[in-house]
């Protein structure tokens, strides 16, 4: 009896301690020495890095624009998501690299971004400039040959990094995870400023 007492309390000490872990939905990354920088144009062909989005939470997701599903299945929960959080909703960006900047043009980018949140930016470098940012973010992302002639399409990652208000990488949330999940993570890294 004594001794459940006893770790019934611990239990409870360590749980309203300050220095009591954060417990995530998404794979906690916290620490992670990978998705740190990131530099590329937007849709719109303005220069931007993570440091533009301090003060938010940011979502950083690797697709393309012709991808029939984990794409635009991510980024419609995405929009969902962050209107789900009301005012506070306005506090998290979602930034969408592209792994297909042959066929994604800035129209194209911005076209996508604007159907799901206009809020949304779309980076897109030169093949070059990809493979770097993905390489730093650990994506995967290969071009795999269509049945027609020319055509193709695109493997790649298909999670999306959370980063805090300051900027740390923090979160990889897996493709197909309950939204309350992503939504639950988004508001306790916006509580945590």
């Amino acid at each position: 009896m004594t001794l459940a007492l006893v770790t019934a309390l611990f239990g409870c000490d360590q749980l309203g301690s300050p220095s009591a872990k954060q417990q995530f939905q998404g794979v906690d990354i916290t620490g992670a020495e990978y998705a740190r920088t990131l530099s590329l144009p937007d849709q719109n062909g303005k220069p931007r890095t993570l440091d533009d989005f301090k003060g938010k939470v940011t979502v950083v997701f690797f697709g393309y624009t012709q991808c029939p599903d984990v794409c635009p299945t991510t980024m419609a929960e995405l929009a969902q998501v962050k209107k789900s959080l009301g005012k506070d909703g306005e506090r998290v960006q979602g930034v969408f690299v592209t792994v297909d900047p042959e066929r994604d043009t800035p129209a194209a980018l911005q076209a996508y971004m604007a159907s799901f949140d206009p809020s949304f930016v779309a980076l897109r470098g030169t093949l070059e400039q990809t493979k770097a940012t993905a390489k730093e973010f650990k994506v995967f992302y290969a071009k795999v040959p269509g049945k027609v002639e020319g055509s193709y399409t695109m493997d790649h990652t298909a999670g999306s990094y959370v980063l805090d208000t300051k900027g740390n990488v923090r979160l990889f949330v897996r493709y197909g995870g309950p939204a309350e999940a992503l939504a639950a993570d988004l508001k306790a890294l916006l509580a945590a400023g």
